[in-house]
């Protein structure tokens, strides 16, 4: 018999819902705010890349998050979304990589929160609850 606690579909669920409900609270806002994507595209250029990628934040923090929702190539969304994180952390966060807040937390708790449960994902898959099990 098994423990009424142990439930592997559900607690997919609840990662896929939290982590794609939170990330696509980000991407909604940069969709309702489109100098955050010109401000991007600087951070790009200033890499020596073109500003047009700054649209990539679009598919990590938009599309991404809904087919964790949905349970719609759930891997591929956490592939993306990491992607997304890594490259945020590259482009904005590098100076605050070893740093606390003021709290005493790592000054990048939520950035390295939204990483590890997209890894999570892409480890884990979508569970049963899911548009497309995997």
């Amino acid at each position: 018999m098994r423990n009424a606690l142990h439930n592997d579909a559900l607690g997919k669920l609840l990662l896929r819902l939290g982590l794609g409900g939170l990330i696509l609270l980000h991407g909604i806002a940069k969709l309702l705010h489109p100098a955050t994507l010109n401000w991007i595209g600087g951070l790009v250029a200033d890499h020596g890349l073109p500003t047009v990628l700054a649209y990539g934040v679009l598919v990590g923090e938009v599309v991404a998050p809904l087919m964790a929702i949905l349970g719609w190539q759930t891997r591929i969304a956490g592939v993306l979304m990491a992607g997304n994180m890594i490259v945020a952390i590259a482009l904005v966060h590098t100076g605050q990589l070893l740093s606390l807040s003021d709290q005493g937390g790592w000054a990048l708790e939520l950035q390295g929160m939204y990483l590890i449960g997209a890894l999570a994902l892409i480890l884990l898959g979508s569970g049963r609850l899911a548009i497309r099990p995997d």
